[in-house]
């Protein structure tokens, strides 16, 4: 029995109230339905809520469905929908750097800004697509910069861009998914484009960790390692001279090495008793899940996850994501 003739036989069952059938439908396309909320959204949580609701959607639409165009099509029309409408409630998603300048010293207690809503990491995991070749991979479009650019655009303009540059429909078919004319399309493109540019850098992460090959765990364990022996020196030494460290949810963030040095001594290696950490994965980029203790044979505690930006054979940017709920989000233990 063929591939083709099963679909076709679940969409008739589909359509005639067969839940099962949706399910089998649906389920193939259930993970990059996800990650194509999360961009469009800058949240696991709301990406969550927005496929749930996109799924309900399309389950009570499926008898409408007539076939002009793929499953998977019409499920990414439901699903940007579906999308543009929280992008209207819930606004962006920022990063410390979107609030203001950096600061020069350490911030000590640094409050958390409740208020704000903040980008958040994302659990990659296999990301591959069944659609047509797009000119972003599909790990490098859940990258944190892209995601980030993303946050800048209308909501029109950043699903034109996703749906064509991540995903590889066509302008036309983005104009029916969107019910506007292609000519819209092609202008939303061209102002997103020019957005995006300025705001990713030329080389993908996945490109950098391509290169740098195995010396991306040694960075990881330079980093884990210096963390944990309170070693602020060999931290500093791992960073590019323009390194950035911000974290979500406090609002202020450094920029330069002078100032992550001054932020590094005061706060994390001074003020911080002892660390445990763990390698992990978020946004498709190497990271560190780390967690503080009073003493090093005391029980540690979920902290942050530090998401790492490469850039040559250092890193460039470092965004500490606090809070335990991002551990949950990635599968890992609350306490090492």
């Amino acid at each position: 029995m063929s591939e083709t003739f099963v679909e076709s036989e679940d969409l008739t069952a589909a359509r005639e109230g067969d839940d099962a059938a949706f399910g089998r439908l649906v389920g193939p396309l259930r993970r990059e339905l996800h990650a194509h909320c999360y961009r469009m959204l800058g949240s696991s949580h709301d990406a969550d809520d927005a496929l749930q609701d996109a799924l309900l959607r399309a389950w009570k639409g499926i008898a409408r469905f007539e076939g002009r165009s793929t499953v998977r099509s019409w499920l990414y029309t439901v699903a940007t929908r579906t999308c543009l409408d929280l992008v209207e409630s819930r606004g962006r998603r920022a990063l410390p750097m979107d609030l203001g300048p950096s600061s020069e010293r350490a911030v000590l207690d640094d409050p958390p800004l409740t208020e704000i809503a903040w980008l958040g990491p994302y659990a990659a995991g296999d990301l591959s697509s069944g659609g047509p070749v797009a000119r972003y991979e599909q790990r490098e479009a859940v990258e944190l910069a892209f995601v980030a650019a993303l946050q800048h655009l209308p909501g029109n303009q950043r699903a034109a861009l996703v749906l064509f540059e991540v995903l590889g429909f066509s302008a036309a078919e983005i104009a029916t998914m969107m019910d506007t004319s292609t000519a819209s399309v092609n202008s939303a493109l061209q102002r997103a484009r020019r957005i995006v540019a300025d705001k990713v850098p030329a080389a993908s992460q996945q490109q950098t960790i391509r290169q740098l090959g195995g010396r991306v765990q040694e960075l990881v364990a330079g980093y884990s390692t210096a963390l944990e022996r309170g070693d602020a020196d060999a931290l500093v030494a791992l960073l590019t001279e323009d390194v950035t460290w911000s974290m979500p949810p406090l609002g202020h963030w450094y920029s330069g090495i002078e100032a992550v040095m001054d932020f590094a001594k005061e706060v994390p290696v001074t003020r911080c008793p002892s660390w445990h950490n763990l390698p992990t994965t978020a946004n498709g980029q190497p990271a560190l899940a780390c967690y503080l203790g009073m003493t090093p044979d005391s029980e540690h505690t979920a902290w942050s996850i530090n998401v790492f930006t490469l850039r040559g054979d250092k890193i460039a940017a470092i965004t500490s994501f606090i809070g335990q709920e991002n551990f949950k989000l990635l599968g890992l233990p609350l306490t090492h």
